[in-house]
């Protein structure tokens, strides 16, 4: 199970409250002006039962996004991946910070290591996966923060190039 990846996560406080900080990450194709290392971020599907979206990177990686849970004010899980290739698990969690601010907590749970025998994966995952992640992480969610600031899209690679994505 997608879960049992060993996960990589990062939080970011907004100066929203959850219903603002909502409004920001459920908008169909918001990625596109809050996603620094995001050529383009196009719907495939959107409505109440199901969404999915295509996410290419800078660097022509061409990712789908299926969401699974759907929970308003709170948050959503996806998986994500090459179509018809191996998926990584993803939680988008808003939480309460403190009057009119909340946080957003993104976690991934990597496909890549999967195949990897267990000690191989823990020592893989410290090294490699982990710090790369973070950083992308941490990019994503500033670029949220950058367009929830100034109401402008975020410019690319706005917080460094990234080794998978750029």
């Amino acid at each position: 199970m997608m879960k049992r990846n060993l996960p990589v996560a990062h939080t970011v406080i907004f100066d929203l409250d959850t219903i603002g900080l909502w409004n920001l990450i459920c908008k169909p194709g918001n990625l596109n002006y809050s996603h620094p290392y995001c050529f383009s971020n196009e719907i495939i599907y959107w409505d109440v039962n199901e969404r999915s979206d295509r996410l290419i990177y800078l660097n022509g990686r061409n990712y789908v996004r299926r969401f699974n849970s759907w929970i308003e004010y709170e948050g959503y899980t996806l998986t994500i991946g090459e179509e018809n290739g191996p998926q990584s698990f993803v939680k988008w969690e808003i939480n309460v910070a403190s009057n009119n601010r909340s946080s957003l907590t993104i976690t991934i749970y990597p496909h890549i290591l999967s195949k990897f025998p267990r000690i191989s994966r823990k020592i893989l995952h410290k090294l490699w996966i982990k710090p790369r992640l973070k950083k992308y992480l941490k990019s994503v969610l500033l670029g949220l923060l950058y367009y929830s600031e100034n109401g402008s899209s975020v410019p690319k690679n706005h917080f460094g190039e990234h080794p998978w994505f750029s």
